[in-house]
């Protein structure tokens, strides 16, 4: 059975057009599938994780940015406890699937 949870999010900074905010996972775990309807990219900064997106299956490491285009389901789990934050619009609606 996969082990999921809810990312541990603080917001960083705000601005009138964007936002950054600091995203958390564990081990193992996986967090909540979903897409948003404008573009925004995740910056890795400790920890490694996969990004599963469509059928690719993206390692990301500290110090790696990714791009995540918009309306595209996507989910991260962690390989090693992680932190990433994540630079997108302030109009941004996500999606969740279960």
């Amino acid at each position: 059975m996969e082990k999921s949870m809810k990312p541990n999010v603080k917001l960083l900074a705000q601005g009138t057009e964007f936002t950054a905010k600091r995203m958390r996972g564990k081990e193992t775990y996986f967090l909540p599938k979903h897409a948003a309807d404008v573009e925004s990219i995740i910056f890795i900064h400790e920890g490694e994780c996969i990004l599963f997106m469509d059928t690719e299956e993206i390692h990301l490491k500290p110090g790696d940015a990714y791009i995540i285009p918009p309306n595209v389901k996507h989910q991260f789990k962690g390989i090693t406890d992680f932190a990433g934050i994540h630079f997108m619009p302030k109009n941004i609606n996500f999606k969740f699937y279960t």
